[in-house]
């Protein structure tokens, strides 16, 4: 099994054994973690001054059902601006009928079908965790920069830590993130509140959940933005 077809048996595995909306957005502690570390990426876009949402162009890989194009086109992109990729069809599906007027297709991140320097932000969110594979991952990453505009961003949310329960992941830290795009400005800030203990206080404590998430050392993501320099 390549590392591709190992990918989309772990998605396929997990989709069959995580019961049906235990990710989904009306449930309190998933609406918590997804709001705080979309702000965090807020700021940082803002830091980065891509320009008026309307005007960017902009890729998702690894998209899943496209969520973060879903948030991008909620600040006021254009459908037709959008883009996303995924290796797996049931996945673009599930995509296809929330964004119907967005271009979305089954493939792979580390041959992207899209010409040099065309989008303004590529945005990866826990799919280069899922990559055990390192020539993989570095090539990934090469397709992100290339099809990158010069001043445009990366926009990386992901683990930095191994998860214990799961050995097809693997944390990414901020060493391994500047490895794998040298030459590319970034920051990066350390967000989301271990989401078991998320899960566990916001149906007890409101108060408490964000006392806790107010302390680096538990929070187990990091959000970055990865600036393409005019001579990267």
């Amino acid at each position: 099994m390549d590392e591709r077809e190992r990918i989309v048996s772990e998605m396929h595995r997990r989709a069959a054994q995580i019961p049906e909306g235990f990710y989904a957005l009306d449930r309190p502690a998933n609406r918590f973690i997804y709001q705080r570390y979309v702000a965090a990426a807020r700021r940082l876009l803002a830091k980065a001054r891509l320009g008026p949402p309307g005007h960017l162009k902009v890729l998702e890989v690894g998209c899943g059902d496209a969520q973060w194009l879903v948030e991008v086109r909620s600040w006021g992109a254009r459908p037709a601006h959008l883009h996303g990729i995924d290796l797996d069809t049931a996945h673009i599906d599930r995509a296809r009928m929330r964004l119907p007027d967005v271009d979305l297709r089954v493939g792979d991140a580390s041959e992207l079908p899209w010409g040099d320097e065309e989008f303004d932000m590529v945005i990866q969110s826990t799919m280069f965790t899922s990559i055990l594979s390192p020539d993989m991952r570095l090539a990934v990453a090469r397709e992100m920069v290339r099809v990158l505009k010069p001043r445009g961003v990366v926009l990386w949310y992901d683990f930095v830590y191994d998860n214990p329960r799961n050995g097809n992941v693997r944390g990414i830290g901020t060493g391994e993130i500047r490895k794998l795009f040298p030459g590319l400005a970034m920051t990066c800030r350390r967000v989301t509140l271990a989401p078991p203990l998320v899960r566990l206080i916001v149906p007890v404590s409101r108060r408490a959940v964000r006392l806790l998430d107010s302390i680096p050392l538990l929070r187990t993501h990091v959000v970055a933005t990865l600036r393409r320099q005019p001579d990267a």
